[in-house]
């Protein structure tokens, strides 16, 4: 229960019985939810504010306490009674706007250890099931305090492309414009793709290229012709090209010729 032991430092001189801790826990929880102690007693006083602390005389009787509470937003006006009857507090809690009403019974002896008012880490057992049964016996039959919306961050209006992440989309290019490929690694589909494309833009082709069609190759030009093979314009251009066979000396990548005919090592062809 965060917060309550500077709450419980600060009323230690007015907690003389286990009782009154059990009513700085109770009233810490009230806190938690989004409640404010207007003061003690029925009806209001003079001045009265607000106030995460207990008030001035709150531990006075110790077989009735009164407070009444007020929500952050207003809503709801608490009055809170506790009732000690034998070894248990019954708490009578109703909302005066609602005029609804809720009841819970604690034994003091289940939540407070009498013998360690004077140590906070020892005093408290049970805080969770505390909690519980403050939030399913008060908080839930009243209702909480309506909560703040939570403002969302501003989203960026330039969005940079992320390599990381697969589902954002890349920025829009400029009609006449070819995107650039950004073929996946690790995706089964890439393999076999740069033979597919005419213009030999991709990764992942399988087809021996000497030449390294698809991109400027200084000297040649496929799609001018090759005198006595190919006429001009027999070769798209850009496009895969397969040659076969000698093209001349000084060209970069392997001989186009370097894998020998089918059988060639078959002693009877």
């Amino acid at each position: 229960m965060a917060g309550l032991e500077l709450l419980y430092a600060w009323a230690r001189a007015a907690i003389s019985r286990p009782q009154d801790a059990l009513v700085c826990g109770i009233h810490w929880e009230l806190v938690r939810h989004g409640y404010r102690c207007l003061g003690t007693g029925d009806q209001p006083g003079p001045d009265e504010r607000k106030s995460e602390l207990l008030p001035a005389g709150w531990e006075a009787n110790k077989e009735v306490y009164t407070l009444r509470y007020k929500s952050t937003d207003d809503a709801h006006e608490l009055l809170l009674k506790a009732v000690m009857v034998e070894d248990s507090m019954i708490l009578n809690v109703m909302d005066r706007s609602s005029q609804k009403v809720a009841d819970v019974t604690l034994a003091v002896a289940d939540y407070i250890n009498p013998e360690h008012l004077d140590d906070f880490h020892k005093v408290y057992n049970n805080t969770e099931e505390l909690r519980t049964r403050i939030a399913s016996g008060i908080i839930a039959p009243l209702g909480a305090p309506a909560e703040k919306a939570k403002k969302e961050p501003e989203s960026k209006k330039d969005t940079l492309w992320d390599d990381e992440n697969p589902l954002r989309l890349p920025p829009r290019q400029p009609m006449g414009t070819r995107a650039p490929s950004r073929p996946s690694p690790l995706s089964p589909f890439a393999v076999g793709g740069e033979d597919l494309d005419p213009f030999g833009g991709r990764s992942g082709g399988m087809i021996v290229d000497p030449l390294h069609s698809g991109f400027p190759q200084p000297g040649i030009d496929p799609s001018s012709g090759i005198p006595g093979r190919l006429p001009p314009g027999a070769v798209p251009p850009g496009a895969r090209f397969d040659p076969f066979g000698p093209l001349g000396a000084g060209r970069p990548g392997p001989d186009p010729d370097h894998l020998p005919p089918p059988g060639y090592d078959d002693m009877f062809m």
